[in-house]
C-alpha cells in the first residue's frame, strides 16, 4: 500500500532537501566524506522539521492572541 505524503511532509521534506544542498555546496570537497554527507543529510532533516515546528507554533499563538483580543 503507497504511503500518502500529507501537503506538509511534502514541504518538510522539500525544504530539508534544499537546506542539504546548500550545507553541501558550503561544504569543501576534500571534507565531502560519505559520514560528513549522511550527517548533512540527518541534520538538514531534523533542523527542518525543528524551525517549521516552531514557526507554526508561534503563528498559532499569535492567531490565537489576535482571536482573544475581539
Amino acid at each position: 500500500m503507497d504511503k500518502q505524503v500529507t501537503v506538509l511532509e511534502s514541504i518538510i521534506g522539500d525544504v530539508a532537501v534544499a537546506l542539504y544542498q546548500q550545507w553541501y555546496n558550503a561544504l569543501p570537497i576534500e571534507e565531502r566524506t560519505e559520514d560528513a554527507i549522511a550527517g548533512l543529510k540527518r541534520n538538514s532533516e531534523e533542523v527542518t522539521f525543528f524551525v517549521i515546528q516552531m514557526f507554526m507554533n508561534k503563528f498559532n499563538e499569535a492567531a490565537e492572541e489576535l482571536k482573544n483580543k475581539d
